[in-house]
């Protein structure tokens, strides 16, 4: 019996909103008629009971008319209480309850309603919203908090410059109106400062590149996996011969074509690739693979690898390990390709060699095309 009432009630909740409607229509029609039936023979008694009274039985048919008007009125309304407490009632006081959170930015929360009519597919996308909010809330927080790190990061770089342009600048205007500077002293110092105003005009060209690269947009388009490859292995081989460096390439992937963005991940490659070859010790090697709807490219080197600060911090914006001299590389490499694979729907990961050297893996989301 316990089986065949949650069949039925598993029956009901599939039954979409007309067709519940329908139902207890047609299930009022048929208890509503029963009843009248039987105020009709009620009223039939009555009649006999009271024909040989003085007052006569006409009483007995207004009597009849109401009571019949009070049964259907009480059946249209039952029916419209016991529709809107089964269809209507818990999935407006959830998406009610939804509401008032999103309202008051609390995203932290499931709509749960297994029923399969309108009301349940409302919900259905109702859920869907709070979840697309909520992951677009998650990446806007996380842009924020990344734009203050990248701030903070940028005027702590800043700070060196400026005050060696503040010192000198307070030395200049304390000494060159007395003529206490020597020709050659003053062609040095105006020469450093010089430096230091590259490095602050450099630094502010790469912050905006940053800027350019968060606003690039993303196109797919179809190509030979093997004709991205090449390209590929063009790029690193002509950066690796500049630096006196070997390279060499694998290929896993099996089809013919593949969706991606060729510049973005050119772009990022190339980053990947000037790194390696940046640290390596006199190789560099790529592999190319396709996982789980994910172009992935991995460059090792055979050098010393990541420190376990670089593990850490080699993705932030303007780290530079141990290579701190002012006409170094600006330690944007790394966060650009985090950028961009993000831009992709990918990630980007740093890791270690088991024997030695870095490793650093691109993953872009692409669309596998079997010829």
């Amino acid at each position: 019996m316990a089986k065949m009432i949650d069949w039925l009630r598993l029956k009901l909740n599939q039954l979409t909103l007309l067709q519940s409607f329908i139902l207890l229509c047609s299930l009022t029609i048929m208890i509503v008629s029963a009843i009248i039936v039987m105020e009709f023979e009620w009223a039939e008694n009555w009649r006999r009971q009271f024909a040989n009274y003085p007052s006569g039985d006409d009483w007995v048919l207004y009597a009849l008319i109401a009571i019949v008007l009070v049964t259907v009125a009480t059946g249209i309304v039952t029916m419209a209480i016991f529709f809107y407490k089964w269809k209507m009632k818990h999935p407006l006081e959830l998406l009610m309850k939804a509401s008032q959170k999103i309202s008051a930015n609390d995203l932290d929360f499931r709509i749960s309603y297994d029923h399969r009519d309108e009301m349940g597919e409302l919900c259905h996308v109702f859920e869907k919203m709070r979840g697309q909010l909520e992951e677009n809330h998650k990446v806007l927080w996380r842009s924020v908090e990344e734009r203050k790190q990248l701030n903070a990061i940028f005027a702590h770089d800043l700070r060196t410059p400026l005050s060696v342009l503040k010192g000198y600048s307070e030395f200049l205007t304390a000494y060159l109106p007395q003529n206490k500077i020597s020709k050659e002293k003053l062609l040095d110092t105006i020469q450093t400062m010089n430096v230091h105003i590259v490095r602050l005009e450099s630094y502010t060209e790469a912050m905006n590149s940053i800027q350019k690269l968060e606003d690039m947009p993303v196109h797919s388009k179809e190509i030979e996996v093997d004709q991205l490859a090449s390209l590929l292995d063009n790029s690193a081989r002509q950066i690796a011969e500049r630096s006196v460096k070997t390279f060499s390439s694998f290929l896993n992937v099996d089809s013919s074509k593949i969706a991606v963005d060729i510049h973005v991940v050119m772009q990022v490659f190339e980053n990947m690739i000037a790194n390696g070859v940046r640290y390596a010790a006199g190789h560099v090697s790529v592999h190319y693979e396709f996982s789980k709807a994910y172009f992935s490219i991995t460059v090792m080197d055979d050098g010393a690898g990541f420190t376990g600060e670089g593990l850490q911090k080699a993705q932030l914006p303007f780290y530079r390990g141990e290579m701190w001299e002012a006409n170094a590389h600006h330690g944007l490499g790394l966060y650009i390709c985090q950028v961009l694979c993000e831009k992709h729907k990918g990630s980007l990961y740093i890791d270690n060699n088991p024997h030695s050297g870095g490793k650093v893996t691109a993953r872009f989301f692409a669309e596998l095309i079997n010829s």
